[in-house]
């Protein structure tokens, strides 16, 4: 598992920041740098994304696997104890890892996450995530890019550039693709609504056993966190504070 690295290597305070579900450690750059003179800051690829190692099995690509895969990065790092930042996937890894007994994270932001899945929207990602959709011109994929991220708010163009940027990659016949293994795809396509609302209820079960401050950010528009559900968040468990962008 490749990671990026800011700060002091020997400060004991340490950030976490973990990506969405196809995006890499590169989203976190601007951040890290504002507070690197603050934090160590630890931003990781997850498996199969980025630089890291795709597995040869797809269906290992799941929130425990990823959870088993950060304890030891935190090992690897000799972080006691680490705040984390966690967008949407990132932010259910967090959960998850927060709740358990001894955890090591102290403050947990959910970035535009909670413990609520929505079977429809699993399915969706699914397919969206499995297309081997390929470009010859870097500028065509960066504009597909930018379409399927218009959701992420409103950014300069620089800002869309690095953003596209971050994601792709070329492959041998030199086509621009996005730089993840299809084989995400595998495990969301395979979920069920009976194993979709098993894995909520697990996850809510994490969330309620979370002892640590947890910050709840949410996108006004988000159709991944509904407003009932962060209202919920702000009610049981930790009792999220709750901060809403337009």
């Amino acid at each position: 598992m490749a990671y990026k690295e800011w700060g002091d290597p020997l400060n004991p305070k340490v950030l976490i920041c973990v990506h969405g579900v196809t995006r890499v450690s590169d989203d976190f750059d601007a951040l890290a740098q504002a507070l690197e003179n603050d934090y160590r800051v630890i931003c990781p690829d997850v498996v199969g994304r980025g630089r890291s190692d795709h597995f040869a099995n797809p269906s290992l690509y799941q929130i425990p696997q990823y959870v088993s895969d950060m304890v030891s990065l935190l090992a690897r790092a000799n972080a006691g104890t680490v705040d984390w930042f966690g967008t949407s996937m990132g932010g259910l890894i967090g959960l998850v890892l927060a709740g358990m007994k001894h955890s090591p994270i102290r403050k947990l932001i959910l970035n535009d996450v909670g413990p609520s899945l929505n079977f429809e929207a699993l399915r969706r990602i699914g397919d969206y995530i499995g297309q081997d959709v390929r470009f010859d011109r870097f500028e065509d994929a960066a504009q597909f890019i930018r379409t399927i991220s218009a959701s992420f708010g409103p950014h300069d163009e620089a800002q869309w550039q690095k953003i596209a940027s971050d994601v792709l990659k070329q492959d041998a016949d030199g086509k621009w693709m996005r730089h993840y293994d299809l084989g995400l795809a595998v495990p969301v396509k395979a979920v069920t609504e009976e194993s979709a609302m098993m894995a909520q209820t697990m996850l809510w079960a994490s969330y309620d056993a979370i002892r640590c401050d947890t910050l709840l950010i949410r996108g006004a528009e988000s159709d991944l966190l509904s407003v009932e559900t962060a209202q919920q968040m702000q009610q049981r468990g930790p009792r999220a504070q709750l901060r809403e962008i337009a």
